[in-house]
This record gives structure tokens, sequence and C-alpha cells, in this order.
């Protein structure tokens, strides 16, 4: 019964037209190095949101600042050791087409993590909820990326209406 369901549900979008936006296109946007180690890690995430690697060449270009990870103690105990803590990540972006500025923003993201004793253990959940946030703040630019370059490339360029 679900799968006719899935199959009738299909059926209707694809009766009214829909078409995502990139379904089948190359988003070719060129994303400047990143400094520091989670710059690298904002960097491959956001090649993956793209489709892949592209040249300095490649008709986009977005250049990302990532600002170092900010923790904060969320719990403590009675005895005043902390038991929960928040990372968070900001990025400010901008996205360019030969020059000209087509969009540009701010995005954060932020995990909670658990907070032991352990040093090691500590340290997993600390790199996790950073790995975490990174990929969120991936998610939040690359879509606002590509759904610029979309609207750039579908505008009329003779009317004032970007």
């Amino acid at each position: 019964m679900k799968k006719f369901l899935l199959l009738f549900v299909l059926i209707l979008v694809a009766g009214c037209g829909f078409k995502p936006m990139f379904s089948g296109q190359d988003t070719n946007i060129y994303v400047e190095p990143i400094s520091g180690i989670n710059g690298i890690d904002l960097r491959n995430a956001l090649w993956a949101k793209f489709g892949g690697q592209h040249g300095a060449d490649a008709t986009y270009k977005l250049t990302v600042k990532l600002n170092t990870p900010n923790t904060q103690y969320k719990a403590l105990e009675q005895t005043g050791d902390a038991t929960w803590q928040e990372v968070s990540l900001t990025a400010t972006y901008v996205l360019t087409h030969n020059g000209e500025q087509i969009a540009s923003g701010t995005e954060r993201a932020a995990e909670s993590y658990t907070f032991v004793r352990y040093l090691v253990a500590s340290n997993a959940s600390y790199n996790n909820a950073v790995k975490n946030t990174i990929n969120v703040l991936a998610e939040k630019i690359g879509t606002r990326a590509i759904a610029e370059t979309y609207k750039f490339a579908h505008t009329d360029k003779n009317t004032d209406a970007k």
C-alpha cells in the first residue's frame, strides 16, 4: 500500500511541472580556500554540496570567512562541574559572478555536546559537535548559493528586477 501511495504522489508531482532547481545542471561554483582545519572541512562539505570541486575559472566564486568555534557551558552540576557545552560557528560569505556580488550573508550553526571528565571522550564529543556544525553551515550556505545562482541565471538582464 505504501509503495502504491508513493507512486501516486510521484505521478502527481511529475504532472504538475515541478522540476528541482538544479536537476541535471552543474552548479559551477568555485569555493575559495577557507583558513584553518575547520575551513578545510567546510570547503570539502561545500564541494560535496556543489557536486564536486571546480576550478578558479568557474562561473561563480564563493568566498567564506569562518570564525573560530565559540563554546559556552549549558548545564552545571551542583558541584560546579560542567556537563553540557554548546559549540557554535559563524560564517560570512560572498557569492560573485565575474566580480559582481550577487549574494552575501552570515550563517550560524550550533550544537550541544556532553562534556565529561575523561579527556579523550570529551575531545571526541567536541570534535563530533564541530563536524556536525560545519555540515549544517555547509547545507545553509550551499543551499543559498545554489538558489542565488539559479535566480541570477534566470533573471532577465534587461530589467532591474534582480
